[in-house]
């Protein structure tokens, strides 16, 4: 399941970077590749920004949700870890003295 969620993760973020090469930021984007007018007349300016917006932000999405996936999906090496380390830091944490400290004073006056 772990490598579905990459491979989907992979996949949607190729697909984004195409859909995002495909706009134009001045607005001519796609239509302007088939030939202006008549690429107009077939698909609309309008509505050739409007899927190509929908498509971008679907894949940031997806790739957000496919990012979420992985992580409750990941392999049980990383869940143990954190558990480990308590373990640790308790075996190695040092025990607190009680006992004073000698100071030597200076009893003699000058």
């Amino acid at each position: 399941m772990y490598t579905l969620f990459i491979s989907l993760a992979i996949v949607s973020s190729i697909l984004l970077v195409l859909v995002v090469l495909a706009q134009n930021s001045k607005g001519g984007g796609l239509t302007s590749q088939f030939g202006g007018s008549g690429a107009s007349n077939l698909i609309g300016v309008k509505k050739t920004g409007d899927i190509l917006e929908r498509l971008t932000w679907g894949f940031a999405v997806a790739i957000i949700v496919f990012s979420m996936a992985t992580n409750l999906t990941s392999p049980g090496i990383a869940t143990s870890a954190p558990d480990e380390i308590m373990e640790k830091a308790n075996q190695q944490s040092a025990p607190v003295t009680t006992k004073p400290l000698n100071i030597p004073t200076d009893t003699t006056k000058k």
